[in-house]
């Protein structure tokens, strides 16, 4: 069975836009940066406890989370 792929590039654009760099992003995390780009090239997956987390950091309402983090790849 195939893992579904994701589209990160909202989210990419949301850390740039509030947080500057992904390395400022994975400190208010609390992950490495490595951690941080596997999970955004669909390498390892985000957990609840952290997207509930970047939801807060990036100031991304619930009605909106579906655009950052479930967006499939076409």
């Amino acid at each position: 069975m195939e893992r579904t792929e994701f589209d990160f590039n909202k989210l990419k654009g949301r850390i740039k836009e509030k947080l500057n760099t992904q390395e400022n992003f994975a400190k208010e995390l609390n992950i490495s940066v490595p951690s941080l780009i596997k999970k955004l090239n669909n390498k390892s997956q985000f957990t609840q406890t952290e997207i509930n987390k970047a939801r807060i950091i990036l100031d991304i309402s619930d009605v909106e989370l579906n655009k950052y983090f479930f967006s499939e790849k076409s």
